[in-house]
C-alpha cells in the first residue's frame, strides 16, 4: 500500500470520526427553549366584561358582614347550622338585567349596580322558609331587598331548601346509631360493625310536597377506591323534616328484596333464620371493583400538546380573547359554567350562555335506585367544580383559573386552578382541497379550536363541561360523562333493570339529561326563528317531457310562535333552524346562526308523573321562547327536594307569544340513556359518552371568515413547497424546534374537601 493511498484512507477515516462526534454532539444538546411572542391584542374597552364578573372573596365578605348585621336576627354559620337556626346558605353575583347592560355596554349608559343574591334559611322563626336578598351596591353593601316573592310568586317554603353537609352529617349519626342495633346480621352479612360502610343519599325526598324522607344505600368503603360499585345489599328509609334533629326516625329498611320496619326487626329475622343472607367478604384495595390504580408502571411519553411561540389568546380578567373571538366568562355555584357577551369580529353573536341543569334518572329493582331523580343543580355544579390535573384533565400548558364560592359557610372558598384555557389542535382540517384536475394546487387550515373546560364531580359522575370556538365563526357545546356508575345490589330480576358488573353488583340503568339557555342575539337583538328542511317534487323532465325526475326543493318555514317552536323530545325537528336577522347578508339572505343539536336523549318522564313539571325543560329537545328578565333560568335548587310543587316550572314559559323580530332564547335539551355494561368497570371512559350542539353561522357572512386566518396554507405545482414563504408547514421543523417550558407539576384539589 503506497503513502497516498494511506492518506486518503486516514483523512476518510477522521472525517468519519468528525462527523459523528457532531452526531452525538447534536443529540445531546437539549433544544432551546420556546420563546413566546407577544399578542398583537386589540385594545378592548376597560373593565367592561367586569358588568359579568363573579363575586370576589372580599365582596362575599362584606355581603356577610352586612347581612349579620341588618337583618335583626341571629344567623349561625351555616357550616353547624341545625335545622332550626338561621343561616346564609349561599352568596352569588346578581346579574344585572339585560337593558341596563347593553345601555352601559352599547349605549354609553352608567355601569349597572354591582349587587349579590344571597339566599338565606330561615329556621328560627314561627313560619320557617327560605328568603332570597339583592345586597348592594359593591364592594360597601347600603341596602338589601327581598326578591323571594317576585321571583317565584310567593315564599319558598322551608322543606324545599337543599340539604346542607350539616344534615347530612347529623343523617349519618342517625344511620350509624341504628346500625348498631343489628351487630350480627352486619357482622354476617358484611363483615363490618356499621361503622365503615359508606352511605349515599338519593333524590327526591318523598312521593309529596312537604315530605323531607330519604333513602339512603349503604356500600362497602375501601380507601382510595370508588365505593359506588360496592352495595351490601342494606338501605335505609330516613324521614328528617322535622326542625328538631333528635326526632328524627329511621322509618324503613331493606335489605336483599325485603323491607323490615327497624333494625332491630331485621336483627331479629336474622336470629330466626328466616332471612336470606349474603355473606360478602369485606374488599381489599388490590381486589376492589372500583379501584383506579395502575396496573402497569409508565411506559414511553404519548404526544404533548404546547405553543412554540407561546398561547396565541389572551385572558384579561374574566375575558378571553382569541383570533376574532371575544368571550366573557365565570361560574355560578349551584348551575355551572356560564358565559357572556360572546363576539366574532367585534359583532355579539351571544348574549348568554349557561349550564341550567342536569338530570340523571335511575331504573332498579332496590328503592335507593328506583327512586333516584338528581337534579345536580340543587347540589352544586359550579361548587364541586374542583381543581384540574395539568397535563390530563386539560393541557400541560393550558391557562388555568380559580373560582371562588360561598356555599354552606360564612367563609368564602376557593377551587383553584378549576377552569382550563387552551388552543387546541384538533388534527383534523377545517377545510381543505386537493386539486388534480385543470390545475395542480393544494389549499387548506387545521383545525385550531380555543376551549374552554371546567369538570363537576357530582358524587359519582364527572362531567366535562367544553365550550369551544372555531375559526369559521362556529361555537360548539359538549359534556363528556365519565366517573363511576351508580349501582344497585343484584337480587331478585334485577337485570330487568340493568346488567351484572360484579358478583353482587347490578350497574342500573339510567339517563342523563342536560339542559342549556342560549340567548342568542344575531346581528341584533330583533330575531325570529326560520326553519328549513327538504321535500321531494316528482317533474316531468323539461328537456323531454318524457322521463320523471325526484327532484329535492328547499322547503322554508318562519316559525311565528312559541308553541311552533318547541319541538318535543326525539320527536323529528327541521334539519336546519336558525336564529335570522332582518337584515340580509351581500347575497339577500336573512344573516342567521343555525342550531345543530347532537344527543342521544332516551326517554323523559311521562307527563302524568307528578314530578314531571319541575323537569318539564326536558319535554323539549329545543324551545324557543321569547326572553323575560323574570324568566333568567329554567329550574331552581328548590325543585329537587319539592318536585310535586315545583318552585320554576319551565312549562309554564311557553305560552304561544308571537316570536318574529322579538328578543328570543333558546332552550336545549341533550342527553343520552345510559345501560352499564362490564366496561364501565372501574369508571365510565368519556368516548361515546358525550353530547352537545353547535352554533353555526348561517348566511351570517358573505363567505366562510376563516379564509382571512393567517393559519392558511396554500401552494401549487409551480412553486418550490419546501420555501418557508410559499408554505408556512415547511416552516415547522426550524419554528418548532424548542421545547415547551413546563412549570413544576401541581395539585392542590385535596385541600378544599
Amino acid at each position: 500500500m503506497n503513502m497516498k493511498t494511506v492518506l486518503i484512507l486516514l483523512g476518510l477515516a477522521l472525517a468519519t470520526i468528525f462527523a459523528l462526534v457532531c452526531v452525538l454532539l447534536t443529540r445531546e444538546r437539549a433544544p432551546s427553549t420556546c420563546q413566546h411572542l407577544p399578542l398583537e391584542q386589540e385594545d378592548t374597552e376597560d373593565g367592561q366584561s367586569l358588568v359579568f364578573a363573579d363575586l370576589t372573596p372580599e365582596e362575599m365578605v362584606m355581603v356577610v358582614q352586612y347581612l349579620q348585621g341588618n337583618l335583626g336576627v341571629q344567623l349561625v354559620d351555616a357550616s353547624r347550622a341545625k335545622p332550626s337556626d338561621n343561616c346564609i346558605a349561599s352568596v352569588d353575583l346578581q346579574v344585572p338585567a339585560k337593558a341596563e347592560v347593553l345601555r352601559f355596554l352599547d349605549g354609553g349608559g352608567a355601569r349597572p349596580a354591582r349587587e349579590a343574591l344571597a339566599v338565606l334559611y330561615f329556621g328560627n322563626q314561627p313560619d320557617p322558609n327560605v328568603t332570597e336578598y339583592v345586597v348592594g351596591p359593591l364592594p360597601t353593601p347600603a341596602y338589601h331587598r327581598d326578591v323571594t316573592v317576585q321571583k317565584y310568586g310567593g315564599k319558598v317554603p322551608y322543606h324545599r331548601r337543599p340539604v346542607t353537609g350539616k344534615e347530612y352529617m347529623d343523617i349519618n349519626a342517625l344511620i350509624h346509631r341504628e346500625l348498631k342495633k343489628a351487630p350480627q346480621f352486619l357482622t354476617t352479612c358484611c363483615e363490618s360493625d356499621g361503622t365503615d360502610l359508606a352511605i349515599l343519599t338519593t333524590a327526591p325526598r318523598g312521593f309529596k310536597s312537604g315530605d323531607r324522607t330519604t333513602w339512603f344505600v349503604l356500600f362497602h368503603n375501601v380507601a382510595g377506591t370508588g365505593y359506588y360499585l360496592s352495595p351490601v345489599g342494606l338501605e335505609v328509609l330516613v324521614e328528617h323534616r322535622d326542625l328538631h334533629v333528635s326526632r328524627w326516625q329511621l322509618r324503613k329498611v331493606f335489605y336483599n328484596g325485603r323491607y323490615f320496619a327497624s333494625t332491630e326487626d331485621l336483627e331479629q329475622e336474622f336470629l330466626a333464620r328466616t332471612l336470606e343472607v349474603v355473606r360478602l367478604k369485606k374488599p381489599q384495595a388490590d381486589a376492589v371493583l372500583g379501584s383506579m390504580r395502575p396496573r402497569h408502571p409508565p411506559d414511553s411519553l404519548g404526544p404533548l400538546q404546547f405553543e412554540p411561540q407561546g398561547p396565541r389568546y389572551n385572558v384579561r380578567d374574566n375575558q378571553i380573547t382569541y383570533q376574532d373571538w371575544s368571550i366573557t366568562f365565570g361560574m355560578n355555584a349551584n348551575s355551572g359554567p356560564r358565559l357572556f357577551d360572546i363576539r366574532y369580529r367585534g359583532e355579539r353573536i351571544v348574549y348568554e350562555l349557561s349550564l341550567q341543569e342536569a338530570l340523571a334518572l335511575y331504573g332498579s329493582n332496590c328503592p335507593g335506585g328506583m327512586s333516584t331523580r338528581y337534579l345536580d343543580g340543587s347540589f352544586g355544579i359550579g361548587r364541586f367544580a374542583y381543581e384540574l390535573v395539568q397535563g390530563l384533565d386539560c393541557p400541560y400548558t393550558a391557562t388555568y383559573v380559580d373560582q371562588h364560592y360561598l356555599a354552606e359557610s360564612d367563609t368564602p372558598k376557593t377551587n383553584q386552578n378549576s377552569l382550563c384555557i387552551f388552543e387546541h389542535d384538533s388534527a383534523v382540517p377545517l377545510r381543505r382541497h386537493f386539486s388534480d384536475s385543470q390545475s395542480f394546487y393544494y389549499g387548506g387550515l387545521r383545525k385550531n379550536t380555543l376551549v374552554i373546560r371546567t369538570i363537576s364531580t357530582l358524587i359519582n359522575y364527572d362531567y366535562i363541561w367544553d365550550f369551544m370556538f372555531h375559526g369559521s365563526g362556529a361555537m360548539e357545546v359538549r359534556v363528556h360523562a365519565t366517573g363511576y356508575i351508580s349501582t344497585s345490589f343484584l337480587h331478585g330480576q334485577g337485570t330487568n333493570y340493568g346488567n351484572r358488573v360484579g358478583p353482587h353488583t347490578l350497574g342500573t340503568m339510567h339517563l342523563h339529561h342536560v339542559h342549556y339557555k342560549v340567548d342568542l342575539d344575531v346581528d341584533g337583538q330583533m330575531n325570529f326563528l326560520e326553519a328549513q328542511d327538504m321535500e321531494y317534487e316528482i317533474i316531468k323532465d323539461p328537456w323531454s317531457m318524457q322521463n320523471t325526475i325526484e327532484r329535492p326543493y328547499l322547503h322554508r318555514k318562519r316559525l311565528e310562535r312559541e308553541d311552533e317552536a318547541a319541538f318535543p323530545l326525539n320527536a323529528p325537528m327541521p334539519r336546519y333552524l336558525s336564529f335570522a336577522s332582518p337584515k340580509p347578508n351581500k347575497w339577500g339572505h336573512p344573516r342567521s346562526y343555525r342550531i345543530q343539536i347532537i344527543s342521544f336523549a332516551g326517554k323523559h318522564l311521562p307527563i302524568n308523573s307528578s314530578m314531571e313539571r319541575s323537569v318539564s325543560w326536558g319535554r323539549y329537545q329545543l324551545a324557543v321562547t321569547r326572553r323575560k328578565e323574570e324568566e333568567p333560568t329554567s329550574t331552581s335548587i328548590y325543585n329537587q327536594n319539592d318536585p310535586w310543587t315545583p318552585t320554576v316550572a319551565f312549562a309554564d314559559f311557553i305560552n304561544n307569544e308571537t316570536i318574529t323580530n322579538k328578543d328570543l332564547v333558546a332552550w336545549i335539551s341533550v342527553g343520552f340513556l345510559h345501560i352499564p355494561h362490564a366496561e364501565d368497570v372501574p369508571n365510565t371512559v368519556a368516548v361515546g359518552n358525550s353530547v352537545g350542539f353547535f352554533l353555526r353561522p348561517y348566511n351570517y357572512f358573505n363567505e366562510d371568515p376563516s379564509v382571512d386566518s393567517p393559519d392558511s396554507v396554500y401552494f401549487s405545482s409551480e412553486q418550490d413547497i419546501k420555501e418557508c414563504g410559499a408554505n408556512p408547514l415547511s416552516c415547522l421543523p426550524t419554528a418548532a424546534a424548542c421545547a415547551p417550558h413546563l412549570p413544576p407539576f401541581h395539585f392542590g384539589g385535596f385541600l378544599n374537601l
